[in-house]
């Protein structure tokens, strides 16, 4: 692949445990991102896997860091939020699984959630 993406492990190797970041709500760092991407629609900064990844910067050196240690910081989630969860893009084996999840309603994903 042209990009490095961002890949989050929950459990060993091997154990069916990792999530694919797909999209982010682009907050903080807009003008670095900006920079990185090459593009002003905040909408499209973190719209997908590899925009993702090139917009926060993720390389080599971030594999296998811990998410409870800089450079990460994990945040809850505020109470409330609607989440939807559908089929999973972009692969062709077990696409009918419904793996994805994501804000409703969100402008950030690359594709919307199928209803």
């Amino acid at each position: 692949g042209m990009h490095w993406c961002l890949n989050l492990v929950c459990r060993e190797a091997g154990h069916g445990a990792g999530v694919l970041v797909r999209a982010i709500e682009p907050t903080d760092g807009l003008d670095r991102m900006r920079q990185r991407r090459q593009v002003e629609d905040v909408r499209l900064l973190c719209s997908g896997p590899g925009r993702v990844g090139q917009a926060l910067g993720i390389t080599r050196a971030l594999d296998g860091l811990s998410l409870e240690a800089p450079p990460f910081e994990l945040w809850s989630a505020p109470p409330g939020l609607a989440v939807a969860c559908g089929p999973r893009i972009g692969i062709s084996r077990a696409a009918e699984v419904p793996w994805r999840f994501g804000l409703a309603g969100s402008p950030y994903l690359s594709r919307p959630m199928r209803a």
